[in-house]
């Protein structure tokens, strides 16, 4: 018989730093024992009771800060490290659960992103705050993630924007609203919002602006009742005449393309890393159910149609994470991040994650789908991955647009 390998957690990865095996080790035994059982109690809950007090979502966010995982320890490190690290740490939340992981990751969001927009004296602010991204409107989905309209339609409209803001003196003024779809919205208490301006009456992208969801004018709407990452709360923000500080202004139109595309560069990969945690919870299921089941008078291990199928699975896994690393390096140690590689780590992790997912509930069978074991659930929680973030179609578009050199036209 071959001789057995026993991999590390990371599979094929090369040897980790002290601290990065530190970090692993501590996110692994906070997903295993921690964000799984968690996970799936509040994937059984309805919206509204996952998120009511005695939920248990409280106790896993206020056990989640303990893991010390702050943008700005982060930042302390060389971009690559950094890099490295947060990437390891988001794959282990995210083998424990997608959802949970989610609304942990979202909290970096503020942070992050206003390190992004060189407003670092912003960064210990906003770790004192739940956090949110607002950016997908009711009329307008992963285009908002496309100023430059590089997914648009020969010769379409963008259509009237559903959130716009206005900078009138020392505040920004924020009117309309954000869709369903905001991660955390009902439990974040600060929002970083992606928007229209308006000046002259007149509306362009874009302004970015820290929120307080506590301010005067802010509403929030039910939380949806969705598929997949169900312990990751999502709905609308409302903004009535909402007047923000102007010191919290991420970006003007001017400087609003750039931001988004680092933003991008940045959240597509995290989205991409998740999805491998996904698939990786996926194949390690499927593989430990195929030693254990026995059909046809032997473990299906045994069959070789199983071993053909976890083999692939095994691939897939491997070359999506080593993709979503290669460009979260790349990305953060380059001169301009490569958005096309970013978008293409996301694409092809989330895909990675609803074929393994898929090919793993047909190793469990009629078991499979019940919920007495996680298949049914992962498959949901990939499913979702391919919408996550921008429609995998259109961020295709987007990256092809991206691979036209101008210099050659």
């Amino acid at each position: 018989m071959t001789n057995y390998i026993e991999l590390p957690v990371s599979g094929l990865e090369g040897p980790l730093t002290e601290m990065e095996q530190t970090v692993q080790d501590a996110t692994h035994r906070f997903a295993r024992d921690v964000l799984r059982p968690a996970g799936t109690e509040m994937d059984a809950m309805s919206a509204e009771d996952a998120i009511a007090d005695g939920s248990i979502l409280w106790e896993v966010l206020a056990q989640a800060k303990e893991l010390g995982l702050k943008v700005s320890a982060m930042a302390e490190l060389e971009p690559a490290a950094s890099t490295r690290l947060s990437l390891i740490a988001g794959e282990e939340l995210a083998w424990g659960d997608v959802g949970l992981a989610g609304m942990i990751l979202v909290d970096w969001f503020p942070p992050a992103f206003s390190t992004l927009a060189g407003r670092e004296d912003l960064v210990e602010y906003c770790e004192q705050y739940r956090g949110c991204w607002g950016i997908t409107e009711p009329d307008h989905g992963t285009d908002m993630l496309d100023p430059q309209a590089d997914m648009a339609t020969a010769n379409g409209e963008s259509g009237t924007p559903n959130c716009v803001a206005r900078i009138e003196g020392d505040y920004v003024v924020i009117n309309g609203q954000k869709s369903a779809w905001v991660s955390g919205a009902m439990t974040a208490e600060l929002c970083v919002l992606y928007c229209h301006a308006e000046a002259d009456e007149q509306t362009q992208p874009g302004i970015c602006v820290l929120v307080p969801l506590d301010l005067p004018g802010v509403s929030r709407g039910k939380p949806l009742e969705k598929f997949g990452a169900r312990a990751m709360n999502q709905g609308e923000l409302f903004f009535d005449g909402v007047q923000v500080p102007i010191t919290n202004l991420l970006a003007r139109p001017d400087t609003y393309n750039d931001l988004v595309h680092k933003t991008l560069t940045d959240a597509n990969v995290s989205v991409g890393n998740m999805a491998v945690g996904i698939a990786r919870a996926a194949y390690e299921h499927a593989l430990a159910y195929a030693h254990e089941r026995v059909a046809g008078g032997q473990k299906i291990i045994k069959h070789q149609n199983v071993q053909y199928r976890l083999f692939h699975m095994f691939r897939k896994v491997e070359a999506a994470r080593a993709l979503v690393r290669r460009a979260g390096e790349f990305n953060a140690t380059a001169p301009v991040p490569a958005l096309h590689g970013s978008t293409a780590a996301k694409v092809t992790a989330t895909q990675t994650a609803f074929e393994v997912a898929s090919d793993a509930l047909q190793i469990f069978g009629a078991n499979g789908l019940t919920k007495e074991y996680p298949m049914e659930k992962l498959v949901r929680d990939a499913r979702s991955f391919l919408i996550a973030d921008g429609c995998n179609e259109m961020l295709a578009l987007k990256g092809g647009a991206q691979l036209i050199n101008p210099n050659l036209l």
